[in-house]
């Protein structure tokens, strides 16, 4: 620190793309051209809750930063913290804030002019924010499983009648009124597996799509695929038992003689 020492500590990411699988100690990389000696490796920390790489970065002594980099005029803009344990956090927080508020001499009464940023609340205002998505999106497949539900009992409907007598030749011959009731019931569990089966490709393709632009992590997992047939059968079974149960009560002479 004190003598501005051209060294460097990098995250798991920088790693991998600059050195693949090989070690990076002792290694050199170079920043705006110039030179400085890997002597370490941070810990992996994935992605943090807003979903940034906490991995692809690279750190450097705050006096070689000064003094090479930034310029011996420049400000600090963040300041990273780690306390102990969660327990110490809202202490650590309040120590801080005194020891700012000292060294940039505000006097009381004054409000502070700087901020910090407890990374409990970020990841409650994190959470609060994917509740509120969930339920947004929860309701949207909700709405759109009824108006597909209502879809699929309109098909139904006009099925069966387009195929009045084509049921009553069939309760004629001896089909019985659960035959009937069966077949149409499969039907629609048929429209709503189809249905199923192309909403499960498009989300997938979706996920993709944002995988590869948004560069967010997505991904099908097979219960979720699972849930989503679940959902679209029930939603067959529903929406179908009304225009099933309509064909199988009718009567056999009166369908004979629809035209």
């Amino acid at each position: 620190m004190r003598y501005g020492t051209k060294v460097a500590v990098i995250g798991k990411t920088v790693s991998e793309n600059l050195f693949q699988q090989m070690s990076p100690i002792g290694k050199i990389i170079r920043i705006k051209r110039i030179p400085f000696k890997v002597i370490g490796l941070l810990v992996e920390k994935g992605q943090s809750p807003m979903g940034t790489d906490q991995d692809d970065v690279i750190m450097v002594p705050l006096t070689t930063a000064r003094k090479r980099l930034l310029g011996k005029h420049s400000s600090l803009r963040q300041i990273n913290v780690s306390a102990a344990n969660e327990a110490l956090m809202k202490k650590a927080q309040d120590e801080i804030t005194l020891l700012l508020r000292e060294r940039h001499r505000i006097h009381r009464g004054k409000e502070d002019d700087f901020i910090i940023k407890n990374m409990a609340d970020i990841q409650d205002a994190a959470t609060a924010s994917t509740r509120v998505m969930t339920i947004v999106l929860a309701s949207i497949a909700s709405v759109s499983l009824i108006v597909g539900g209502i879809g699929i009992m309109n098909i139904m409907l006009v099925s069966v009648t387009e195929r009045t007598r084509e049921i009553g030749i069939r309760m004629a011959v001896g089909a019985k009124t659960k035959d009937i009731l069966f077949q149409f019931l499969i039907e629609s569990l048929v429209l709503s597996f189809a249905g199923g089966t192309i909403g499960v490709l498009l989300g997938i393709f979706a996920s993709r799509a944002i995988s590869i632009f948004a560069g967010w992590p997505a991904v099908v997992s097979v219960q979720s695929i699972i849930l989503a047939f679940s959902f679209a059968l029930a939603i067959g079974v529903i929406f179908g038992l009304y225009p099933a149960r309509k064909a199988s009560m009718l009567n056999p002479i009166e369908a004979l003689r629809y035209e």
